[in-house]
């Protein structure tokens, strides 16, 4: 087969939206480059239509284009409203967008009160995208929502009508892990037969098969001669009982019965950085990976059984399906037992230094050493956790880039006045046309 399953991660949106949880634009950031060193093809990087994301959303894109965040393509996500698209294209200098709106009956209903039918839906959504498209938008995807409740022949009226105006991909969206792993690979065989257009699986875990669903749906648009695209989050992050987890996602398509043979997983892809992102994301978001986790967790490569650990021994292939340096892992954690020297938001110079010291890395002067670590203060501030490694090799490397993504302010009131001013005008032509339909009847 030709056709690829590409990988794209949206921890740093769909991941942030776990209940109580939340990330540090500088964290958002990190993720990006590790998911980048990763090899993964996209990020959803965030909402480019919120005003607390302008400043993040944008020194990434300045990470883009200086190479630093390259290849992978950074896209955002918004309400497929021809607002919101115009709000996003003002505010930041994004290129590809993920444009979402529900589609199942009982979400229009549930949802909207009645405000919108199917027709209405279908509307919303095409002037978003060609509104997008005509904004030079390089790359539009249309998120189904909750596509796995939504009748097949709707769901190909609506995707037509997509691509018809220039989408280039369909997200089908499992939105409440509704889905079974054979229903999905024959829905998502029907709608690219149909549609002839790359598709995207966004699966949840609610029923516990966001993986399966996802890699099943992804071989059903293969199947049909198209690229498929997997949604991921690290440590399986997000709302409920989370998404389809990266890692776990990885190695399904590099070791699972007949998807190791068939090799469809993007060759880019370098299952080393594993150990390294999952937990970075642990410390990001505070939760313990569980020991039983997927390729990363304490017990994955343990073995206490006599038979077991006689067996893995002798060779590691009678009871590891892979091995444990392909994930990044196998070398020796160093705790420090003596003299210990921490860093915060109160931290003096001498500590920066030798923290810095340890990473093999130094300062020109005094003066460049103390505008590093006024930066490193403020993301202890923003961040409340110390601060990894990862993160202070950024601050170090890329100052001017942490200073923006350090820089959050309220805008001005008069920013939002565009908005209002628009959203009145489109609300008198509506109320115009309510008033000649009604005399025309009478």
């Amino acid at each position: 087969m030709d056709n690829r399953i590409y990988i794209l991660d949206t921890t740093n949106r769909d991941g942030v939206q776990t209940s109580r949880l939340g990330l540090a634009k500088l964290e958002k950031t990190v993720i990006n480059i590790l998911l980048n060193q990763m090899g993964v093809y996209q990020s959803e990087f965030g909402f480019p239509a919120t005003l607390h994301e302008t400043n993040y959303i944008n020194a990434n894109l300045e990470l883009a284009r200086m190479g630093v965040l390259q290849p992978i393509i950074l896209e955002g996500w918004v309400r497929a409203l021809a607002s919101d698209v115009e709000k996003a294209v003002e505010l930041t200098r994004v290129k590809h967008l993920n444009l979402s709106i529900s589609t199942s009956r009982q979400m229009i209903q549930g949802k909207f009160g009645g405000k919108y039918d199917e027709d209405d839906i279908i509307e919303i959504m095409t002037e978003a995208v060609t509104r997008a498209k005509d904004l030079g938008i390089k790359t539009v995807g249309v998120n189904a929502e909750d596509a796995s409740r939504t009748s097949m022949d709707y769901l190909l009226k609506f995707g037509n009508a997509a691509r018809k105006v220039g989408a280039d991909r369909l997200r089908y969206c499992d939105t409440l892990g509704y889905e079974r792993a054979f229903r999905i690979h024959f829905r998502c065989k029907d709608l690219t037969r149909a549609l002839e257009m790359p598709i995207e699986l966004h699966t949840h875990n609610d029923l516990g098969m966001a993986v399966s669903t996802a890699i099943e749906g992804a071989k059903g648009v293969i199947e049909e001669g198209q690229d498929a695209f997997i949604n991921t989050t690290i440590n399986s992050m997000g709302e409920r009982a989370g998404n389809c987890d990266l890692v776990t996602t990885l190695l399904a398509l590099r070791h699972a019965a007949d998807f190791d043979e068939l090799g469809l997983l993007d060759p880019d892809i370098d299952l080393s950085k594993s150990w390294q992102i999952a937990k970075y994301a642990e410390h990001c978001f505070g939760i313990q990976i569980p020991v039983n986790q997927v390729g990363v967790g304490e017990n994955m490569f343990a073995h206490e059984s006599g038979i077991h650990a006689d067996g893995a021994l002798k060779d590691r292939r009678n009871y590891e399906l892979y091995d444990f340096k392909e994930l990044g892992r196998g070398e020796k954690i160093l705790v420090e037992t003596g003299r210990k020297i921490t860093t915060g938001e109160y931290s003096g110079i001498s500590a920066m230094k030798h923290v810095y010291e340890n990473f093999n890395l130094s300062f020109k002067n005094d003066e460049e050493a103390r505008q590093i670590l006024e930066l490193c203060r403020f993301a202890n501030v923003e961040k409340q956790r110390p601060l990894t490694k990862e993160e202070f090799i950024f601050i170090a490397e890329y100052p001017k880039i942490a200073e923006t993504l350090l820089t959050i302010a309220p805008p001005p009131i008069t920013i939002y006045r565009p908005y209002i001013e628009r959203q009145k005008e489109k609300e008198e032509k509506l109320l115009k046309q309510v008033d000649y339909k009604d005399k025309h009847i009478s």
